[in-house]
């Protein structure tokens, strides 16, 4: 589980000592540092090591169990499935459902990329895991739940989901008791989900997406308030406007209704010039979708267009306009705290708007001191997915499995552990963190495909268990990942 980067954070423990099996599909066998190929069908792969629920027969993540089967049973609602945060057990709607924009984005943005990789219908089945929950937590027009599980108690057991007998308490919003962001961001994840499963002719899924998506963007809209409920772990900084124009600019997508072009156009003075795009900040994915309307002929979004420059000069050296400094290995160094989640979503943003430039015969962005070509945009990108596939100083992956070196004590509970397949008997919460936690023995599950929250500002990275602000991964990370990957495959 991460906080925001103002949150103090809270170091959770856990570790373990069998021999590390990695479950990988018998045809990777690259051994070439830059197979993006690889490299996306393991960032994929990742998303059944953070399953909850009955697990499906095509499992290929063979460490895992079924967990959680009675979620949502204490109010009588299903909220079985969807996918565990990060290292912990606790399942967050808000940071879920931007993974799922992010995997959408990437399937409908790259799709013949990943489909020549031949991971498309692997991508469907990880955005289907994730988008089904969603819906089901969606149980009435003015109701959305957006926890389970309690982040403080299970922060204070080092348990194996399968093992879970932590209180999985259930939280809500309602018209009484509101939460903007939480419930437009659902909304996002949903069209985008919608379009995905359209495109795969599975048009009664997608029309279930699509009814929700609008009921929620409706309830977000109606009864403003922020939300806060996640709060210490996932509390909102940058206010709700933000996922109000990207749900907008999402189910405009999806449906070309005008009223929701009309919301963009009327609001856009919401949008603002910024420099990282998260689990919380919307505002540069929105402005990238709208910033696409402009360049095919809608002058009412220039706002956004010039938003989205903006980022990129926010991003790129030697352009004077420089916000994000990169770490002298040349990663783009937005906090200490899980920094590589945003390393990765501002490479997304960077090869998505590159695209855009591309297609309209844009010869690139003027920034202070210099005017960067789309291709020039698109190097910068790649640069950052390289470092995390090895080229660095430390010349490592941080990507579990991928390469001959990665890291091997990362802060995960069910990784630590000795998979409930060759450790039957429940491993309890003080037993996970005397046994496991402790141990400097590698995790005995590698949980490949799983992208840590990197190195420090210096470069420098210890591959400790007990250090979650740099060993923890998180599935929005992973999700950011997979887009960026995909605009490399075939490249």
């Amino acid at each position: 589980m991460r906080m925001a980067w103002q949150w103090p954070l809270i170091l959770v423990l856990y570790f373990s000592a069998f021999r590390c099996v990695i479950t990988e599909s018998p045809h990777l066998q690259s051994t070439s540092l830059y197979n993006y190929e690889e490299a996306l069908e393991k960032s994929i792969l990742f998303f059944e090591g953070q399953r909850s629920g009955k697990l499906p027969s095509k499992q290929r993540v063979k460490w895992r169990g079924d967990s959680a089967l009675t979620d949502g049973q204490l109010e009588n609602v299903n909220l079985v499935g969807g996918y565990y945060d990060a290292g912990d057990n606790v399942k967050f709607v808000w940071p879920m459902s931007f993974s799922i924009s992010l995997l959408s984005w990437a399937a409908i943005e790259y799709r013949q990329s990943v489909t020549t990789a031949g991971q498309l219908g692997q991508l469907h089945s990880a955005i289907s895991w994730g988008a089904k929950f969603l819906l089901r937590a969606h149980t009435s027009p003015t109701t959305l739940y957006t926890q389970v599980g309690d982040g403080n108690s299970d922060h204070q057991c080092w348990e194996r989901p399968e093992d879970m007998d932590t209180p999985r308490t259930l939280y809500k919003i309602t018209k009484n008791s509101p939460g903007t962001e939480a419930a437009a961001d659902v909304a996002a994840a949903l069209a985008a989900a919608s379009i995905v499963f359209k495109d795969r002719n599975n048009t009664n899924l997608s029309s279930q997406f699509l009814r929700a998506s609008k009921s929620l963007f409706e309830f977000a809209n109606n009864y403003r308030g922020s939300y806060q409920a996640s709060c210490p772990f996932y509390c909102s900084y940058s206010g709700y406007q933000d996922e109000l124009l990207w749900a907008a600019a999402w189910l405009y997508k999806a449906t070309k209704d005008a009223k929701y072009l009309k919301f963009v156009v009327e609001n856009k003075e919401w949008s603002k010039s910024i420099s990282e795009f998260s689990w919380d900040n919307k505002f540069i994915g929105t402005q990238v979708l709208l910033a696409k309307e402009y360049l095919r002929g809608n002058k009412d979004l220039a706002k956004y267009k010039t938003d989205a420059d903006s980022f990129v000069c926010s991003l790129m050296p030697n352009g004077g306009n420089v916000q994000i400094k990169t770490t002298p290995g040349g990663l783009l160094f937005t906090h200490d705290a899980a920094n590589l989640q945003y390393a990765t979503s501002a490479s997304l943003v960077l090869f998505i708007y590159t695209n855009a430039l591309k297609s309209s015969r844009s010869d690139g962005v003027q920034c202070s001191s210099a005017k960067f070509s789309p291709a020039q945009i698109k190097s910068f990108a790649k640069s950052q997915v390289d470092y995390i596939l090895g080229k660095n100083p430390k010349n490592l992956s941080y990507m579990v499995g991928y390469g001959s070196a990665y890291p091997k004590h990362i802060h995960h509970r069910g990784s630590s552990i000795p998979s409930i397949k060759n450790l039957a008997r429940k491993v309890t919460c003080k037993e996970g963190f005397s046994t496991w936690y402790t141990t400097t023995d590698p995790n005995p599950n590698a949980h490949v495909g799983a992208i840590v929250g990197g190195p420090d500002a210096n470069d420098q990275f210890a591959d400790q268990r007990s250090d979650s602000t740099h060993s923890e991964l998180t599935t929005y990370t992973n999700a950011a990942f997979v887009c960026a990957v995909s605009a490399l495959v075939g490249k």
